[in-house]
């Protein structure tokens, strides 16, 4: 029987397919004590099930490439990080060697104990752990079994779930999953940002789809609008194949973009930076036409090792290898190469990163780690700067909170640069040095360091994060974290200010610069350079071609003036009228 079901859109695309659903993960598992005489086998069997698991996330990393080695891969590494916890382990052992626990209820046990500890923390995005928890000991569960943990998709499913992982949606893809739709979940969420990249239809938060589905139903998903529509009628069908031919057509008229110049209506040029954690994505943005690379993540080289380099860091000579080519990849566009960002929800296996922080998304991170370890700042600088004798390369500096951070990093490069110089190595005349605005105590002090900068570079994701106190990845807090939320925008407003008046460059790099639907405002606010993924830069060149700038900066002050955040919607509405 024909039913609508209501989501919100996160991945835009139409879909329709036969539904699969998969029910919340639950181990429920019986109480089983064995005798003393197989104790033994029974730790061995633990050992060897979680062996195997370690090696089908090493596998699984090493198929990983550009977007989805840094999306998927983050949540891998975690995992891997999990299976070789010493509490997990060790309680473990102890649960099976004096309680006598059969392995598959000495595992519940533990993912209970655990889980209750995470559970009872103050911190948002530390309780959201627990998923990970689940994830890694439902794949050991199903290796004690011999049964395979993934998800096994067939091309024309339509997945229906409570929630999904990034690394679960990389799985499905890759086996021609046509779309997701979830009870809950974020549309600012990893896996949403994921599924947009990888141009999967995805719908969250239907409620009740899990009770209305059935595997094998028909669906037909609009991940644009969040209608998902159960045993679709002739009507819905014309209506989906119109919806597929439409965005046919656009993604032809978008290739014809890849030449195009970024200018709205009124003659202004804006810049799209891509960003890049890959030889992949850097030949992509080539060929897409982007001004430069705005954003290269260095920890890229860092947490993505091979398995027999996995505890190590990369010296000088690999780094100033990666960064090299990248510069040559660019043939003579700019490259923005941003130092070191390990810490908090990025998994490290190298031990550079501090483990039990209490607050690792307020911990030792970015900037801070790299200051507190200046042998291994200084080996970076000195790769970095080593490369921009084959092209223009500028350095940008992650997590900074004040004036003190700048002028230690601006003192070290400096240094860093003469001792490079004596040695007789090439290196470029100047580097420009940026600073990251994503802390808001760096956006509000701006005006008392922006001497110590060359340019700018506002990660927006963090900053709303901190902000508005809000995790994005907390779906109980979906309707707080927004970046249209009056204060985010004023923020905003004044970094660019404060950068125009000094005549600084400041760009945009968080999700939000890759959103066609936010451009108005952040051209409205004085923003003239996006840094963003390159598989949303012709949407967003299209979107900004569209625009009269002259317009919506006459439009500024009223957006400034909304108190909410229903009245920033409203602006936005009528930018695209």
């Amino acid at each position: 029987m024909r039913r609508i079901l209501s989501g919100h859109g996160a991945s835009r695309g139409s879909a329709l397919g036969r539904a699969r659903v998969r029910l919340p993960h639950a181990l429920d598992v019986a109480e089983e004590r064995i005798d003393a005489s197989l104790v033994d086998a029974e730790v061995e069997r633990l050992h060897t099930a979680i062996a195997v698991v370690r090696s089908e996330m090493h596998t699984l990393r090493d198929r990983l490439h550009g977007a989805l080695a840094h999306e998927v891969g983050e949540f891998l590494d975690l995992h891997a990080l999990l299976l070789d916890d010493p509490e997990l382990l060790a309680g473990l052992d102890q649960l099976i060697r004096t309680g006598r626990y059969a392995a598959d209820y000495a595992l519940r046990l533990q993912r209970d104990r655990i889980a209750s500890v995470f559970s009872g923390m103050d911190d948002a995005y530390l309780r959201s752990r627990i998923d990970d928890i689940d994830q890694v000991v439902g794949r050991i569960h199903a290796a004690l079994h011999r049964r395979d943990a993934e998800l096994q998709g067939v091309a024309g499913d339509i997945l229906v779930t409570d929630n999904i992982s990034p690394s679960d949606l990389a799985q499905l893809h890759a086996q021609g999953v046509m779309a997701v739709v979830t009870a809950s979940g974020s549309p600012l969420s990893h896996s949403a940002i994921l599924a947009r990249s990888l141009h999967v239809p995805l719908v969250i938060g239907a409620a009740h789809v899990l009770q209305k589905v059935n595997d094998g139903d028909v669906l037909a998903v609009d991940g644009g609008s969040g209608l998902v529509i159960l045993e679709p009628n002739a009507d819905d069908l014309r209506e989906h194949r119109a919806r597929v031919q439409l965005h046919t057509r656009e993604r032809k008229q978008l290739h014809r973009l890849r030449r195009e110049p970024t200018r709205t209506l009124d003659g202004v040029d804006i810049k799209l930076w891509a960003n890049a954690e890959s030889r992949e994505d850097v030949a992509e943005a080539h060929a897409l036409g982007a001004a430069g690379v705005g954003l290269y993540r260095t920890e890229f080289l860092f947490m993505h090792r091979p398995a027999d380099l996995r505890r190590t860091v990369p010296d000088e000579e690999e780094q100033f290898r990666a960064y090299r080519d990248l510069v040559l990849g660019m043939t003579g566009r700019t490259v923005t190469i941003r130092t070191l960002d390990i810490g908090a929800d990025k998994a490290d296996e190298s031990g550079l990163a501090l483990t039990g922080e209490p607050n690792p998304a307020l911990g030792l991170r970015g900037v801070r780690l790299s200051l507190s370890r200046t042998d291994l700042f200084r080996t970076q600088l000195r790769a970095i700067l080593r490369a921009s004798a084959y092209g223009p390369v500028r350095v940008l500096v992650p997590m900074v909170s004040g004036r003190e951070e700048m002028i230690a990093v601006r003192t070290l490069m400096t240094d860093v640069q003469r001792e490079l110089r004596r040695e007789g190595s090439a290196i470029a005349d100047a580097v420009p040095l940026g600073a990251m605005i994503e802390v808001p105590s760096a956006a509000i002090a701006l005006p008392s360091f922006i001497g110590a900068t060359d340019f700018l570079s506002i990660g927006t994701n963090d900053l709303v994060q901190y902000l508005l106190a809000a995790d994005r990845n907390n779906e109980a807090l979906g309707d707080l974290y927004s970046p249209l939320h009056p204060a985010v925008l004023r923020l905003l407003h004044t970094v660019m200010r404060t950068a125009r008046a000094r005549g600084k460059p400041v760009a945009v790099c968080g999700e939000v610069a890759g959103d066609p639907l936010f451009a108005p405002v952040l051209l409205a606010l004085g923003l003239e350079e996006f840094s963003l993924h390159p598989g949303t830069l012709l949407e967003l060149r299209r979107a900004v071609r569209g625009f009269d700038l002259s317009a919506l900066r006459a439009r500024a002050p009223a957006l400034l003036r909304a108190r909410d955040r229903v009245g920033i919607e409203r602006w936005l509405a009528k930018s695209g009228e």
